[in-house]
């Protein structure tokens, strides 16, 4: 019997609970409808204030007159700034541009090596790898793209003078380095 009791307290437990949540939710029903009363009004009040875009500006294209001009980047435009300035006597370049080129000048620097060097008497000899090819250099001669000199030849490195155009647009001496390449296994 107090097993009966107590599965109709447990019942009445839940169905007095069920009761309370379902009053519960009556009550947020109302609280909803008072919620969507509000919105509906403050939509009725409020006015987009959004103002007229102003129409574009109208477009006038200029024709390009710079067609009949030198183009700055051409190749006769850079003949003719080389050629002034060969003309300056105290120029570096214009001692550059009035000597017979070697055949090494043809070669960006950063495409040889130095893979070796000898001495012939007193006169050390520097082995240089271009192209699988073997070339030897000495002092006074030229090598790179740059207008470079050899200036010092030792057993690990190559030092040499090299003629480029600064920011400015003025022709200005540069050192350069080529060092001895060792071979990895």
């Amino acid at each position: 019997m107090t097993r009966l009791l107590r599965s109709r307290a447990g019942s009445l437990l839940c169905l007095s609970a069920a009761m309370v949540a379902l009053a519960g939710l009556g009550g947020c029903s109302a609280e909803q409808d008072e919620l969507q009363v509000w919105m509906d009004e403050q939509r009725r009040e409020v006015r987009a204030r959004a103002e007229p875009l102003t129409p574009p500006k109208r477009y006038d294209p200029e024709p390009y007159v710079g067609a009949q001009s030198v183009e700055p980047f051409s190749n006769q435009k850079l003949a003719v700034a080389l050629k002034q300035e060969e003309r300056q006597p105290n120029s570096l370049l214009s001692s550059e541009m009035n000597r017979r080129k070697e055949p090494l000048e043809s070669y960006p620097l950063d495409s040889m090596s130095m893979v070796g060097s000898v001495s012939r008497g007193s006169q050390p000899t520097a082995l240089l790898k271009v192209n699988n090819l073997l070339y030897q250099v000495k002092m006074g001669d030229y090598l790179g793209q740059n207008f470079g000199k050899i200036l010092t030849v030792s057993e690990t490195e190559v030092t040499l003078r090299e003629v480029v155009q600064d920011i400015s647009g003025e022709w200005i001496e540069r050192p350069a380095t080529l060092q001895l390449q060792e071979k990895s296994k």
